[in-house]
């Protein structure tokens, strides 16, 4: 593997002179903040733990910052981008700061919400700078599509990164929460200060890393139906799960039946309870015949 030349990533000079020839405008609608720090870039990459042998997927690469630190690395990169200005101008980029590895990238522009499938050998990780507007339902769609992403690293708000990596009994453990638990095991790996993105946001970041989890969580129930579950207990999060799960269950009577079967208690409330609680709770449907997938 050659060696990328040392000033091959972008620095702040770099950034805003290609906005400029693209006429580019970071915008609030999209979440637009461009990393502008190449050591920033570089440590995102080795907190990625990013080898040689990856295929990794960018959601999100703006106008290509941390995509030349992943290409320095990674065997091969596929960036997603929904801007038609920014997708445009992406392989552009690549080839010009690092023609040596250029053709181990490829772009797919889309909405990442609507990705299915991607070019090439299957993604083994994710690393993005997620927009953070749709940070964890980007994040969550992509595990689910995705099987093959055994490692994620994603840069969020700092309020995303603690409620993602939160665990049961802390104030901002909430669906996110549960939801990333169900694929991986989740956990806070650094802070990013405002002054490494331009235009700089007016809320601090964090880094938060997924490892898949080896093992499935082991249940009957469908990631539907567990899910169900995680929504309709959180909607009202101060209520016990007995009155929360009312409304699932048909009655809070009935909430509670599936509640003692399932060994939780009927007074807890969602916060508290571990994904292999909920995925008990969804087994334990008064409507859900015995063996019933």
């Amino acid at each position: 593997m050659s060696t990328p030349s040392p000033d091959s990533l972008l620095g702040p000079a770099d950034i805003r002179e290609l906005a400029a020839a693209l006429g580019v405008r970071p915008t609030k609608q999209r979440g637009q903040n461009f990393v502008i720090d190449a050591n920033t870039v570089r440590r995102i990459v080795r907190t990625a733990q990013v080898k040689p042998e990856d295929v990794v997927v960018e959601v999100g690469p703006g106008l290509g910052s941390l995509t030349l630190g992943l290409l320095e690395t990674a065997d091969r990169v596929t960036a997603v981008e929904i801007d038609d200005v920014l997708a445009g101008a992406l392989p552009a980029t690549i080839a010009a700061r690092m023609p040596d590895r250029a053709d181990r990238f490829q772009l797919v522009h889309s909405d990442a919400m609507e990705v299915t499938e991607l070019p090439g050998p299957a993604p083994t990780a994710l690393v993005a700078n997620l927009p953070y507007n749709v940070a964890v339902p980007v994040l969550l769609h992509m595990l689910d599509t995705f099987p093959s992403i055994e490692r994620t690293l994603v840069m969020v708000q700092a309020e995303v990164a603690d409620r993602l990596a939160a665990a049961p009994g802390s104030k901002v453990y909430g669906v996110p929460s549960v939801k990333a638990n169900w694929y991986a095991e989740v956990k806070r790996a650094g802070s990013i200060g405002r002054n490494v993105f331009w235009p700089a946001p007016n809320v601090d970041s964090g880094l938060v890393a997924l490892t898949r989890r080896t093992e499935p969580v082991k249940t009957t129930a469908s990631k539907r139906e567990v899910f169900t579950v995680v929504d309709a207990a959180f909607a009202q999060r101060r209520k016990t799960l007995r009155a929360a799960l009312a409304g699932w269950a048909g009655s809070a009577a009935a909430a509670e039946t599936a509640l003692v079967a399932a060994g939780v208690s009927p007074q807890a409330r969602g916060e508290s309870l571990t994904v292999e609680e909920f995925a008990r709770i969804a087994e334990h449907a008064p409507n859900k015949e015995p063996g019933q997938q």
